[in-house]
């Protein structure tokens, strides 16, 4: 039995196969539908009064166990601002490898600087060292396999994260954003930037992007190969183990640092916002945040606006008119209002795009990482972040902050309020697409 249905033009369809079909499309229209309008996780902190002081051992161990991360005791960090000064300490760290490279990256561009990385990374496979990247299907599309022919002739692997297929389409909104590298399972890099001319010259006559890496050694350099591990073993079905992946790390430095691997639960809650809410709900003196892409959901600024109140002093670093994404500041843009009254420090950067994401609480915790104050990064993506609590570190990201401040434009209450009608425009089309921004 067949059933014809007529709209310009005849088409006939098997009835077995109609129904399921209608079926089908409805339930997906319904799922997509439901990721771009329906409500974001709610995150209040239930007796926030009870939370420890985050200079205590208390609060150590309150974050650790609610994000679920190892307290690591040891480890040197090094902070590398801007392409010019990671590009090349990463390069360093191919050279001298013995045993293992792997690459995680969102971004991944054909470009001089990821020329140089294929370059580097084939001439270390031919001597033997293991060599994997593992790059997101998406944010890596500028990056063709014939790319890597070098490095895939030389024994390297390369694999896309959540490729488009069929039996991926429910999951197809997830994405790796980690950016991360780990050389022997002894050094680490970790941060915002993948690997573009973006950060590392500027590409069309643009400057290049203003962003940060930080090396590491020590403990914590496990849990980051860990972090690759769990993407790896989804994307090539291999679990890496063994002592070219995790040998015996030694390092005599102390400091106290997490690695905070975040995935989307079932609805939607991470741990890279946990993390983030615990912190600025610690703050007692002052927040600095830097972040590329500021779309803060209801309850998120309502914690901001708690902060304030307590009488600690936020202060808000994002793009200016240079930025990548159009919409997305726009959006940002519509958010000012509520924070600039109760009394938020406003900036944006003017010299270039601003990638970085840096949080800085009290000059005592520092997180910096590949997470976004935004729902993409809090609800959809797989992101990994290093939670510092170390007095220097957040003073060296802090003096970048300060820096950057300089070359920021404040916005005040009233410039907000003054904003053009053709901005305001644009707002409303960003709150539309506000759960994948």
């Amino acid at each position: 039995m067949n059933l014809c249905i007529s709209l310009c033009f005849a088409v006939t369809v098997p009835t077995g196969w109609f129904v399921p079909g209608v079926i089908a499309f409805v339930l997906l229209t319904a799922y997509l539908l439901a990721g771009m309008f329906g409500p974001m996780p709610r995150y209040e902190i239930k007796d926030a009064d009870q939370i420890p002081a985050n200079n205590t051992h208390s609060f150590l161990l309150l974050l650790a166990s609610l994000v679920d991360a190892d307290i690591n005791r040891t480890g040197r960090l090094d902070v590398l601002t801007n392409g010019p000064a990671f590009y090349p300490a990463i390069l360093d760290a191919f050279r001298s490898a013995q045993h293992s490279i792997n690459v995680e990256a969102y971004v991944f561009q054909k470009s001089e600087i990821a020329r140089q990385y294929v370059e580097v990374l084939a001439e270390r496979a031919r001597a033997g060292v293991h060599v994997n990247l593992d790059l997101d299907a998406f944010g890596s599309l500028g990056a063709p396999t014939s790319f890597f022919a070098p490095l895939l002739q030389a024994g390297g692997r390369v694999v896309r994260y959540n490729r488009l297929t069929w039996y991926h389409l429910l999951r197809m909104d997830n994405r790796t954003h980690r950016e991360l590298v780990i050389v022997d399972g002894k050094i680490g890099f970790i941060g915002g930037a993948g690997v573009s001319d973006w950060w590392f010259t500027g590409v069309n006559g643009k400057p290049r992007w203003r962003d940060d890496m930080v090396r590491v050694e020590g403990d914590t350099v496990a849990n980051l190969q860990a972090t690759f591990a769990e993407n790896w073993l989804q994307a090539a079905g291999e679990l890496i183990v063994g002592s070219a992946y995790f040998p015996d790390l030694e390092c005599p430095d102390p400091t106290t640092a997490l690695v905070i691997s975040s995935t989307p639960t079932v609805g939607g809650s991470t741990r890279a916002r946990i993390l983030m809410q615990l912190l600025i709900a610690s703050a007692k003196r002052n927040l600095a945040i830097t972040t590329p892409y500021f779309v803060p959901d209801k309850t998120l600024k309502r914690e901001l606006c708690r902060a304030i109140e307590r009488g600690v002093k936020v202060q808000i670093l994002v793009p200016g008119n240079k930025n990548n994404h159009f919409l997305v500041r726009s959006t940002s843009r519509s958010d000012y209002g509520e924070l600039l009254k109760a009394g938020a420090e406003l900036y944006e950067y003017q010299p270039a795009m601003i990638h970085a994401k840096i949080l800085i609480v009290d000059e005592l915790w520092a997180v910096v990482g590949s997470t976004n104050f935004d729902n993409r990064s809090f609800g959809i993506n797989d992101e990994v972040n290093l939670a510092v609590r170390d007095s220097a570190v957040a003073q060296r990201l802090g003096a970048d902050f300060t820096a950057d401040l300089e070359v920021s434009q404040r916005i005040t209450f009233e410039d907000w309020r003054n904003r053009p009608l053709t901005e305001r425009a644009t707002e409303l089309l960003g709150w539309v697409f506000e759960r994948q921004q």
